[in-house]
């Protein structure tokens, strides 16, 4: 029986995990303090590929009382909703645009040989929570090369392809299907769960031939069979679940890679439905500069080159003027998903309280292939905003140890994730 909030004993998490003895993270547990009537904590992780020019988008003061620089002044009703961090970047992670894949798993030395990519942020939050939601994440893309790009990787290193199209996504989240549909759906489900069962048995026979390596090899591989078995066993029941109505009406898929700022506005708003319905809780989107050919800046201006031609501006004045346009369009499109957010209401708040929203890039200055000094911005989630926290611009502090304070924000007990050190100081909860 679930009791009321107000009248469930709460455990006391960390010391539940010691008196184990172990270092296991669990899932957040309604008895570990999470009533279900809390509004949940939400995470949107944005990245473009190609970033942003370093010298317009950072402040030149430090601390609270710093003067927005003019990508920053496109965001000037919302100050004190975000953070811009300087001197951030992933510790051994250099190459170049060989480091996209790199922006939320810090895996190091990407242009290595056998280089293999590590967990992301968000599947590593999903592996601690859970899943709660008909989604775990949403895993988005602007102009996406699907086949070589994402921010959302498994824990071993696999990549998972980035949603590209709005229709279909809406599809998924609002879109029932027929009785028949959906039993189709089941079936397959149902048929994947039965191969699944040959192939553990099938090894469990030839795992009594091997050595003590490879079994522990075979030990690892069952494991991810439970795994994607229980994902299976998941997406089944939420298959049987009504999904979530929406007064919205169906978007149109925009094509043309030349529309590259609609195609953002359109995605984004894709996101904030997401979260509007608790489709799911976290969400990536990777806007894939380095694949946008020629495109609209405007009605009136189309880029002198494709994205990644023109981000290697060389010092060209026209290049440069052309890039501060672009990236002040980007400010604006970050503003309208900051001002919509802050609309929504969320059971008495505003969305943006409930919503981490992390900005950046891999490329610190794409002009010069340069990976550190990373361009970061977080709004919203419940955090002491309104600052410019500037780190060692010379030896940077870990990207990981915000993304550490992020997941202790969605109620996740890690002191670690891939390269961090800890929480990101002066960073504070509200």
């Amino acid at each position: 029986m679930d009791f009321p909030a107000t009248t469930r004993k709460l455990l006391p998490r960390r010391h539940f995990l010691k008196g184990l003895g172990v270092g296991l993270g669990l899932p957040f547990l309604d008895a570990f303090g999470q009533s279900p009537a809390e509004p949940p904590r939400r995470m949107l992780l944005i990245s473009n590929n190609l970033g942003v020019l370093p010298q317009p988008f950072f402040p030149k003061e430090a601390g609270s009382d710093y003067t927005l620089s003019p990508y920053l002044e496109e965001l000037r009703d919302f100050k004190n909703d975000f953070t811009i961090f300087s001197g951030l970047s992933h510790p051994n992670v250099s190459g170049g645009h060989s480091t996209e894949n790199c922006f939320l798993t810090a895996a190091k030395d990407p242009t290595g040989s056998g280089f293999r990519n590590t967990i992301s942020l968000d599947q590593f939050a999903v592996e601690r929570l859970g899943q709660r939601t008909r989604f775990p994440t949403l895993n988005l893309g602007v102009n996406i090369d699907k086949a070589n790009r994402s921010l959302s990787w498994t824990r071993d290193g696999v990549l998972l392809p980035a949603e590209d199209s709005p229709a279909r996504l809406f599809q998924r989240m609002f879109v029932q299907g027929s009785k028949g549909e959906v039993e189709r759906r089941l079936h397959q489900l149902q048929e994947r769960g039965s191969i699944l069962d040959a192939v553990r048995d099938d090894m469990r026979g030839f795992q009594r031939q091997l050595g003590i390596d490879d079994r522990e090899r075979i030990d690892q591989y069952f494991t991810a069979v439970r795994e994607l078995e229980e994902s299976l066993h998941r997406a089944g029941e939420w298959e049987q679940k009504p999904k979530p109505t929406t007064e919205q009406p169906p978007p149109e898929d925009i094509p043309d890679k030349a529309r590259f700022f609609p195609k953002l506005e359109l995605m984004l708003s894709m996101a904030q439905f997401a979260f509007e319905s608790d489709s799911t809780r976290i969400v990536n989107l990777m806007i894939d500069g380095f694949a946008t050919p020629v495109f609209e800046i405007s009605e009136k201006e189309k880029s002198l080159n494709g994205y990644h031609n023109l981000s290697h501006h060389g010092q060209a004045k026209e290049k440069i003027a052309q890039l501060e346009r672009v990236d002040h369009r980007q400010m604006k499109a970050l503003r309208g998903l900051l001002e919509n957010l802050a609309a929504s209401p969320d059971r008495g708040n505003r969305l943006l309280d409930r919503t981490m929203v992390l900005f950046g890039s891999n490329m610190g200055d794409a002009n010069v292939h340069n990976n550190t000094n990373l361009p970061i911005l977080l709004a919203g989630g419940g955090f002491r905003h309104g600052q410019h926290l500037a780190f060692d611009s010379g030896k940077n502090s870990p990207l990981c140890n915000l993304y550490v304070s992020m997941l202790q924000r969605l109620g996740i007990e890690s002191d670690q994730f891939a390269s961090s050190a800890g929480t990101l100081t002066g960073l504070q909860p509200v």
